[in-house]
């Protein structure tokens, strides 16, 4: 990498990170406004380019394993036929219905390259969709099937992606060895990840250091990308097998590992997801440049009509995919309602990935046709991250669409469940006291009331969030009175202890070390 071009990623980072902390300050979706900050700085400096092996080779694996880790095998396993259905079933109808549109729009432009643009611009990116869904209280339902659905989608829009290029150079589409393509990639990436995983999690047994093991965290999405990548199978998918499996084994893991873990990959997600929406905008420099031979009014017919074509497609297949669900599910319930597949028609934001796959086209390809698709790519990705993402919180609320119910429901469980929890501990606590040969003296018995306090405390805490953390007549709770006092002490006790390490009579290393314990309660506190 050549000087100028690593200060143009440090400047993209550090520019992207600004316009990031304004949008959480503000509440805004920091996705939509990197975007649109990058459109308006492109202009106005020097081209940065997006290369595509940085993005599927660093950026995807770590930003998949990260959602695959924080998601709920579960619920996803509740949802199973929606995910199925969208993330292939959609992505393979609209690089079809896509790629004939651009055919016949660019007749001059060849079948495979056609149906590539489809298989490009497919997978939508669920990051921005997500993000407001979850701050605007969408139901866990939706969500889940979003998740689910960017998970998986982009092992399929690669898969095709490669066929239709491998077509390019062959001259013809062979369906029948198309699709045993798909099915080898598919089943060697699930092999691939499950056999990865069963083997990190045996890894993990013999670690018991959470500093080794969010360490290898950090290696397994890369070592599962490129190990299925070797062998021609899906690298997506065995990543995102990996992290399900390890993500439903994190209770195993030490309290360590698991603090240390949603902090380290908080941190890794807001990194990579600033600086991948920010170089989306910056493209538009790059992109508009290589188009030649065609009128304006053509190349912006030819974009609004791809646009349109891709969010129509969505919406068919959505309303369709939810009438077969409902027909093959016993329960109702397991089918999104009609609002909800009003919003799972809606969340079709494009993201990145579309993006590098425009760029990875291969050299043989003519430049005028290479231009093409790239600017279509490129108007698809923004188009649908500022129509559709700009209005989804509109349309939520528009919609009536909450997850109140849930959440209630949600605080309910987690209160029977710390008083069932509550019970157990306490019972455990009488047997370890009942076991002791001698009276416990004084000082015995005053630490075990305060350790029955404290569980007492924290059943407590569960049952007052049922009545939204107020207690009658709005006043504050026993709970919240609890927590705001000792917040205000734990700050008068930090003062001390800065006090007295500026005064030379406490070690910077001993201050490190009170100032963890402290910050480990008033984290206790926060939650």
């Amino acid at each position: 990498m050549s000087p100028i071009l690593g200060l143009q990623l440090l400047l993209v980072a550090g520019g992207a990170i600004a316009v990031a902390a304004v949008a959480r300050r503000k509440g805004w979706p920091a996705p939509l406004l990197l975007v649109a900050a990058g459109l308006l700085v492109s202009p106005l400096v020097p081209a940065v380019p997006l290369d595509p092996e940085l993005v599927l080779y660093v950026f995807l694996p770590p930003l998949l394993y990260s959602a695959a880790l924080d998601s709920s095998y579960l619920r996803l396993r509740d949802v199973k036929r929606a995910v199925a259905l969208l993330s292939i079933g959609l992505v393979l109808f609209t690089a079809v219905v896509v790629g004939f549109v651009v055919h016949l729009m660019l007749p001059a432009l060849p079948m495979p390259l056609a149906f590539a643009l489809g298989a490009i611009i497919a997978p939508p990116d669920a990051v921005a969709a997500v993000a407001v869904g979850r701050r605007l209280g969408l139901p866990r339902q939706a969500l889940t099937i979003l998740i689910g659905e960017s998970l998986f989608n982009d092992a399929t829009a690669l898969t095709l992606y490669r066929v239709a290029i491998g077509a390019l150079t062959g001259g013809t589409i062979d369906l029948m060895h198309s699709g045993w393509q798909f099915l080898t990639a598919t089943a060697g990436g699930v092999a691939i990840g499950l056999a990865l995983a069963v083997a990190f999690a045996w890894l993990f047994t013999l670690t018991r250091d959470s500093l080794v093991e969010n360490t290898l965290m950090l290696l397994i999405p890369f070592a599962a990308y490129l190990a299925a990548e070797t062998v021609h199978a899906s690298g997506v998918i065995a990543v995102v097998i990996v992290g399900l499996y390890l993500g439903y084994r994190m209770h195993l893991r030490g309290f360590g590992t698991r603090l240390v873990s949603d902090a380290v990959w908080k941190v890794t997600d807001f990194f990579l997801e600033t600086i991948v929406f920010a170089l989306i905008g910056l493209q538009l420099v790059t992109v508009i440049r290589g188009i030649s031979g065609y009128s304006a009014w053509q190349v912006a017919g030819y974009a609004a009509a791809v646009l349109g074509v891709t969010i129509l497609t969505r919406f068919v297949w959505v309303f369709t995919a939810t009438s077969v669900i409902k027909l093959l599910s016993r329960r109702g319930s397991r089918a999104p309602t009609r609002q909800q597949s009003v919003i799972l028609g809606w969340a079709g934001m494009r993201g990145v990935v579309s993006l590098a796959a425009a760029f990875a086209l291969p050299p043989g390809v003519p430049p005028r046709d290479r231009a093409m698709l790239l600017f279509l790519t490129f108007t698809t990705v923004i188009g649908t991250l500022l129509v559709q993402g700009t209005t989804f919180p509109a349309l939520i609320r528009r919609l009536g669409v909450s997850s109140d119910q849930e959440q209630y429901e949600d605080r309910l469980a987690e209160a029977a469940a710390q008083q069932a929890a509550l019970e157990a501990g306490l019972a455990e606590l009488e047997r370890l006291v009942a076991e002791q040969d001698n009276e416990p003296d004084e000082i015995q018995k005053q630490v075990i009331d305060q350790l029955r306090e404290k569980s007492w405390r924290r059943s407590l805490s569960a049952w007052e969030r049922l009545g939204g953390g107020t207690g009658q007549g709005g006043a504050e709770t026993p709970s919240n009175l609890y927590r705001r006092l000792r917040r205000e002490m734990l700050q008068a006790e930090r003062q001390v202890f800065v006090r007295l390490r500026d005064e030379r009579r406490l070690d910077d290393e001993v201050l490190r070390e009170v100032m963890a314990q402290l910050d480990f309660e008033e984290a206790i506190l926060e939650r």
